[in-house]
């Protein structure tokens, strides 16, 4: 588990507000191909091992299927394809993590499949780092990053990330993320 520089470790309760005069955010990472990325802990519901899905027929590659969580269907998008990653075989560190997301048209919950959870870091805001001007390239999925123990970690949008929307604009989303990469 890494720690960032300015940031500390936390046990986090995301139904907890007691502590919501803090004015750090704070981030459940996780790992996938080697990198590590991080999401708003105030979207994560609960996280879970990998457990088979039922698929859907004529859904996106990036669909795994769907599983049944105490009555909501929850779809399952594999991120590994959305980041245009090779697959892997899972393994039992191979987790999903089910985010509540708040849209429009109101909440949507989602499974995204991680290759492990790595921690929760409470990042402040001056810490983190806008993503550079690409050149035209979107990143809109890219919130920011943040250093890590001298490591990059990759903070996600996820809201339009997870969009319907804005699953049919991640396919190059790997691409993109190397290049901010090389430019910070």
């Amino acid at each position: 588990m890494h720690s960032p520089a300015n940031a500390r470790r936390l046990e986090v309760d995301p139904n907890n507000t007691e502590h919501s005069a803090i004015a750090n955010s704070q981030y459940l990472t996780f790992f996938m191909a080697g990198e590590e990325y991080g999401v708003d802990i105030l979207c994560v519901q609960e996280i879970r091992g990998w457990e088979n899905v039922t698929p859907l027929p004529n859904s996106p590659a990036h669909i795994k299927g769907v599983i049944n969580l105490r009555g909501t269907i929850v779809p399952i998008v594999d991120l590994r394809r959305c980041f245009g990653l090779a697959a892997i075989e899972y393994s039992p560190v191979t987790v999903v993590i089910v985010l509540k997301i708040k849209t429009e048209s109101g909440n949507r919950i989602v499974g995204i499949v991680v290759d492990a959870v790595s921690d929760v870091y409470s990042v402040a805001e001056a810490d983190m780092r806008r993503v550079p001007d690409l050149g035209g390239l979107d990143t809109q999925f890219v919130r920011a990053l943040v250093t890590v123990n001298e490591r990059m970690v990759i903070l996600l949008n996820i809201e339009p990330l997870i969009s319907m929307d804005g699953m049919a604009n991640v396919s190059d989303l790997r691409e993109q993320i190397d290049i901010i990469k090389q430019r910070v």
